[in-house]
């Protein structure tokens, strides 16, 4: 049976912070979907092709990786890719606490799928979309927080 794991998000910008959280979860996982949802709490920066681009640039290489876009609920989409885990990263006990209870509200509207976090590396606690997102918009370096290039902000 394969392992197949969903993480979800609106990767607004995908960080390196994301990417640790994978790196941390491929030797546990036959396949690994990346899922670019539309969070409707959030306004997206970039488009969803250019966020599809970027991350499905970050994997070419690594065939366990499939980038994705759903739109409707997480569960339902797990329910639809066959995934019976739900990979998330915390930073903090904040993140914990936040995660905890979408694990049980996951686990109620899928019981089939199981919520696995992963925490994140020191050097990543800090590291948000919504912080590079900041410094972008300010003209300010967020190159340690990404691998790839975000077009040139217009002020």
């Amino acid at each position: 049976m394969e392992r197949t794991a969903v993480f979800a998000g609106s990767f607004c910008p995908f960080t390196k912070g994301h990417e640790d959280i994978v790196q941390q979860a491929l030797p546990l996982f036959d396949k690994i979907f990346i899922a670019i949802g539309h969070n409707i709490n959030k306004k997206d920066t970039f488009s969803l092709e250019q966020r599809m681009q970027w991350i499905q640039e970050l994997y070419a290489d690594c065939p366990k990786v499939e980038v994705v876009a759903y739109t409707g609920l997480t569960a339902d989409f797990c329910r639809k890719a066959n995934a019976r885990y739900l990979i998330r990263g915390v930073r903090n006990g904040q993140d914990f606490a936040n995660e905890q209870t979408m694990a049980e509200i996951n686990r109620k509207l899928n019981p089939d799928v199981e919520t696995v976090l992963f925490l994140a590396s020191q050097q990543w606690l800090i590291v948000s979309s919504s912080l590079v997102r900041e410094l972008w918009s300010l003209g300010a370096d967020y190159s340690p927080f990404l691998s790839y290039q975000l077009p040139e902000h217009q002020r």
